[in-house]
């Protein structure tokens, strides 16, 4: 747990090493480039513990790197999920004309509470006598999930497209720099190879 929340070495190493996988994965830079946008995407969509399944699935039907998309999942972290469900949540609200008010009824925390109180104490009523109360499921559902789901689809487009542009050209730079390198040694190899001559006395 302690890994996931501040990896060792800090953030700022596991970006690096995050992004040199990315540019060691095979396919073209146009696949992984899709690959970042799915990966990317899926982060903003309040479907947690769910993010390396969808992305996998999108990057299939995208024609993208699979890897690259799960990767990319990576976008959504301890440091980023804040801001990514206010940006959601706002985003959700406004398109819905809706307005989440943590004041007059619960706090993002207390809904959440609520709601999986319910579904904790409806999963108890199915083997006994109690009766099931679905109301903070609800309330959780169209105060959060609800906009955020939409908020988030919209956000994760926008932030996969900027990603997509971002990284495409760098996928592509990166490989033409590792066909130069390949190149050059397959060069000297030859070059080496025509200097020796084989001694043919017996």
């Amino acid at each position: 747990m302690q890994q996931w929340v501040w990896p060792r070495g800090g953030w700022s190493r596991a970006v690096r090493y995050m992004k040199l996988r990315l540019n060691r994965l095979p396919g073209t830079p146009d696949s992984i480039a899709r690959g970042v946008f799915v990966g990317v995407f899926t982060a903003f969509t309040p479907f947690f513990g769910l993010h390396f399944v969808i992305a996998a699935i999108l990057a299939k039907l995208m024609r993208g790197n699979v890897l690259a998309a799960i990767l990319a999942t990576f976008a959504g972290n301890p440091l980023t999920y804040l801001p990514i469900a206010v940006v959601s949540l706002k985003t959700g609200h406004f398109i819905l004309g809706s307005e989440f008010d943590s004041y007059k009824e619960r706090s993002f925390v207390g809904k959440f509470y609520d709601a999986t109180h319910d579904l904790l104490y409806n999963i108890k009523a199915l083997v006994t006598d109690d009766v099931a109360n679905w109301d903070g499921v609800l309330r959780f559902g169209n105060d959060v999930f609800y906009p955020y789901l939409v908020g988030g689809l919209v956000a994760g487009i926008l932030a996969g497209s900027a990603a997509y542009y971002v990284s495409l050209p760098m996928f592509a730079a990166f490989q033409k720099r590792r066909r130069g390198r390949l190149k050059a040694k397959l060069e000297e190899l030859r070059r080496k190879a025509g200097t020796f001559k084989p001694n043919n006395k017996q």
